[in-house]
């Protein structure tokens, strides 16, 4: 069995498994990181019982999905998929009008009012913004599944905290090369003709 996905863990041995795939050298390529981000997707709804976990973006007014794992049988959502920002539940956790730990939705006066507008059902919800360096919100990292978990546990906010702080630094890193790869353009000083005298 493979020993990041054993059974027999505590929240603390979660972070130490999801900072051992996501903690590495900056040179690494984007290859590498995408999938080291999602070894933690999937790993993350492994340990969490979830239907689905996800990194999204804010572009252009959008929530876009980065990466996404969810139950191959049951894909709720895919790698593009987008819609307004404004009416997404990741804005509303970001600006404080949901709480980033939704034990049930349906109970919640707040997220039940949207549950109307949501093409699935969502049950246990949790979100935590991913802030850059900068103070940048780069988007979310969210799980839910599909009903209410019996007992949801407070600590899995804690490791998507410690989570989307890693993938903060990972996406700087990735922003960092994309910079230096950019380069700056090349100057070419051409000479200027002179005007012969006469």
């Amino acid at each position: 069995m493979n020993p990041l996905f054993d059974p027999g863990y505590r929240p603390e041995d979660l972070e130490v498994q999801v900072s051992e795939l996501l903690v590495a050298t900056a040179d690494e390529s984007d290859e590498l990181i995408d999938r080291s981000i999602s070894d933690v997707l999937r790993l993350l709804r492994d340990r969490m019982k979830m239907d689905v976990v996800f990194v999204s973006q804010f572009a252009e007014g959008q929530r876009v999905i980065r990466y996404v794992d969810t139950d191959p049988g049951n894909p709720l959502l895919s790698v593009g998929d987008a819609d307004p920002l404004e009416v997404s539940w990741c804005q509303r956790v970001v600006d404080g009008r949901l709480p980033e730990f939704i034990p049930d939705a349906r109970r919640l006066p707040a997220s039940a009012a949207l549950l109307k507008d949501v093409p699935f059902s969502i049950g246990t919800h949790i979100s935590t913004p991913i802030v850059l360096a900068s103070g940048e919100v780069y988007g979310t990292l969210c799980t839910f599944s599909q009903a209410p978990q019996g007992d949801p546990d407070p600590n899995d906010l804690k490791v998507l905290r410690y989570t989307a702080k890693l993938a903060a630094g990972k996406i700087e890193g990735r922003r960092a090369r994309e910079r230096q790869g950019a380069g700056v353009p090349e100057l070419s000083l051409v000479p200027l003709e002179r005007k012969r005298s006469l």
